[in-house]
């Protein structure tokens, strides 16, 4: 049996569930941390030495960078189900198989990203109704990280690798190492050398190279669980067509969510460039205390596919009514303290009190839905570890495409006036929040329904 050690893969399948959940979820939590804390930094730097123009910029180029990269998202949600039921299962082959395949898929996506991602950035700028005043720096923040996406993607995906092993320390400590770097080259790149925007986008792309080459180097070490060589690395199209099975739902998801976020991106940059910045601060601050939702979804992602791979169905069961409501719980004191003290987050980003004002307004409303989604992310996390990848997917559809996009146009439609000829601002995050809520509901009654647990039942 693998070793329980700091940095080697855990085995889930026995012991306490929730112990295993938290003990995996924790480095995971605090890898969200390091990961929210790259952008977070981003958006300090570039606030306090560039301006909230350019904050705006920064933050009007993520929607776009998120529809390019859902290639790697399918990939890695793929590979984390695969790696964790074939790990279960004590499957040598099929392990290796999967691994070589993920390897050689991420450099096929890698180039297409490269090619597609700075052809279409400046027409789907132009498409958002972005401002004058930062599509230029929306632009070339864009096509350097585009051209440098290998790191991104590779860090990611074998990431998700080794947490479907159970080794969810190692990537953190490699993020933590990134994380470090960006920081340094941040402040390097745009407060001593003044290279502006582009500074930011370098430096990003610099530190994630570095974590990807740590990622593989630790893979590589892991011969004792898994074959790397030539051999594996040649995709077979079993084990290739079963990666795209499992993650193109996933992929599809992020696609739909995306592309929603790019309709929406349109009605907020009508508002100008203060609501821009504002929404560029709420989503670093809301990123922090989103993290508990994500890392046990993760968690409960790895423990469910280990223990289905070793036909444990008692112990998912367990394991989803435990951590769900320990997941609730950190979820519920986090959002306590943004609360407390979010005007003195916001002021970290800015000195502009009008925009200090409305980012902690947009904040308040956001709060109250954190607890939901954790419910949400927790239950869709074992519905993807069993490999019903699917219905997170219509869900995710319903919620973004057929709710949120149209729910944001309406209510802003709603509250034209006068004083307000483009409508109340507010109602954004009130269309968020609205859809965060219908999604839990729905999400806990597909769960309820069952359709993953025969999806379980058919592939152990």
């Amino acid at each position: 049996m693998p070793s329980k050690s700091l940095f080697k893969p855990v085995d889930m399948t026995q012991g306490d569930p929730v112990k295993d959940i938290i003990q995996f979820a924790i480095p995971m939590l605090l890898g969200n941390i390091a990961q929210q804390l790259y952008n977070t930094v981003d958006s300090i730097i570039v606030g306090r030495y560039i301006g909230d123009n350019a904050l705006a910029a920064v933050g009007s180029a993520g929607p776009i960078f998120n529809l390019m990269f859902v290639l790697f998202m399918g990939i890695s949600t793929g590979a984390s189900i695969m790696v964790s039921q074939y790990f279960g299962a004590r499957d040598r082959e099929g392990l290796s198989r999967t691994i070589g395949s993920c390897i050689s898929l991420i450099a096929i996506a890698s180039v297409i990203i490269m090619i597609i991602g700075p052809l279409v950035t400046r027409p789907l700028l132009h498409l958002l109704n972005t401002p004058e005043s930062i599509i230029g720096w929306c632009q070339a923040y864009l096509t350097i990280i585009f051209v440098g996406i290998a790191g991104s993607g590779y860090y990611n995906i074998l990431a998700g690798v080794l947490r479907g092993l159970g080794d969810s320390v190692s990537a953190l400590i490699y993020l933590l190492v990134a994380t470090g770097i960006n920081i340094v080259l941040d402040w390097t790149f745009v407060a001593v050398f003044g290279m502006g925007v582009p500074g930011v986008a370098l430096a990003t792309i610099i530190a994630q190279i570095i974590s990807a080459i740590l990622t593989m180097h630790k893979l590589s070490r892991m011969t004792h669980l898994f074959d790397l060589n030539k051999k594996y690395l040649n995709p077979r199209t079993l084990y290739s067509k079963n990666l795209i099975k499992l993650g193109l739902p996933s992929g599809i998801t992020q696609a739909i969510f995306s592309m929603s976020m790019i309709v929406v991106q349109s009605l907020t940059n009508s508002f100008g460039e203060q609501f821009i910045a504002a929404n560029v601060i709420v989503m670093r601050i809301d990123g922090f205390v989103m993290m508990p939702a994500f890392s046990f979804g993760m968690a409960m992602t790895t423990f469910t596919g280990q223990n289905i791979g070793a036909r444990r169905m008692d112990r998912v069961d367990q394991g989803t009514k435990r951590g769900t409501l320990t997941a609730m719980g950190v979820s519920a004191c986090l959002t306590v303290l943004i609360l407390l003290f979010g005007r003195h987050l916001m002021a970290i980003f800015t000195k502009t009190e009008e925009l200090i004002t409305l980012s902690n307004n947009i904040m308040r409303i956001l709060a109250v839905g954190y607890i939901a989604m954790e419910v949400m992310q927790c239950l869709s996390g074992v519905m993807r570890g069993a490999g019903d990848t699917v219905t997170p997917m219509w869900i995710s559809l319903i919620n973004t495409v057929f709710i949120r996009v149209p729910l944001a146009y309406l209510l802003v439609y709603l509250t034209k006036t006068p004083e307000l000829p483009q409508g109340n601002c507010l109602m954004m995050p009130i269309s968020m929040l609205t859809t965060w809520v219908i999604g839990t509901f729905i999400t806990f009654l597909a769960f309820k329904k069952g359709k993953w647990r025969k999806k379980a039942l058919q592939d152990a």
